[in-house]
């Protein structure tokens, strides 16, 4: 056999996938622990807008339930047990202060779930907001490893609730930065954001990463003080 008739039976090597081949996410119910605060509340309210079957979850099912009411477009609220078991996948976007203590109570109800985490661990003092180091790198880490048996991701944080609650604000002009360790769960959560008008999901790395992603918070709280704005991100040549 010659070199060529060798290299003609080499199997021709897969194309490679185009990044924005994205799955199709239309029908996952998305539940918001944290839902009633202007974060999660503001996600909860786009994406129902956007067609996308939401579920807010807090401690208090009534208090979920008056929020959903307040929001519309099919919106449910309830505790955060209840909203963590039907949902395909969560977004957490409670305050940092009570980041642990939530997912460590939810570990049951988050096995086998694609976690999203958007939580920021900042401290404010009379200087502005300045990013924590949690113990284990960043929120994003931490939830890893509180639910060891949920698929953890991280996206959502550079959003301004102001925008994501306005009715009168179409549009948000944003790229949200997605991390995580399995090709297809990032993907998921990217095309969930791509949901929403203006949105689009941008892989950003591991988890080892997020904890740069999160404190990037601090630094557009003092770009929105000075310049009186509402700042997203825009990741630019992608």
């Amino acid at each position: 056999m010659t070199s060529t008739d060798s290299a003609a039976q080499k199997p021709a090597k897969a194309p490679a996938k185009d990044p924005w081949d994205l799955p199709d996410v239309s029908g996952l119910v998305v539940g918001v622990l944290g839902g009633t605060g202007p974060q999660g509340k503001g996600l909860a309210y786009r994406l129902a807008r956007a067609g996308q079957k939401v579920i807010i979850g807090s401690r208090a099912a009534e208090r979920a339930q008056a929020a959903a009411g307040e929001l519309g477009y099919g919106v449910e609220g309830a505790d955060n047990a209840e909203c963590a078991r039907r949902s395909d996948l969560v977004i957490v976007a409670v305050p940092w202060e009570g980041h642990g203590e939530t997912l460590e109570s939810l570990r049951a109800e988050l096995a086998g779930k694609l976690v999203v985490d958007c939580v920021n661990p900042l401290g404010f003092d009379k200087k502005g907001a300045y990013a924590l180091k949690p113990e284990e790198g960043s929120a994003a880490e931490q939830a890893a490893a509180l639910l060891p048996d949920s698929r953890v991701t991280a996206a959502f944080h550079h959003l301004s609730a102001v925008l994501l609650e306005d009715p009168e604000i179409e549009e948000i002009d944003t790229d949200v930065m997605v991390l995580g360790e399995e090709r297809a769960d990032v993907e998921t959560v990217q095309a969930l954001a791509g949901r929403i008008p203006g949105m689009r999901g941008i892989f950003a790395g591991r988890l080892r990463n997020a904890h740069q992603v999160e404190s990037l918070v601090a630094n557009l709280i003092s770009v929105n003080r000075r310049y009186k704005a509402h700042a997203g991100l825009r990741v630019t040549d992608v």
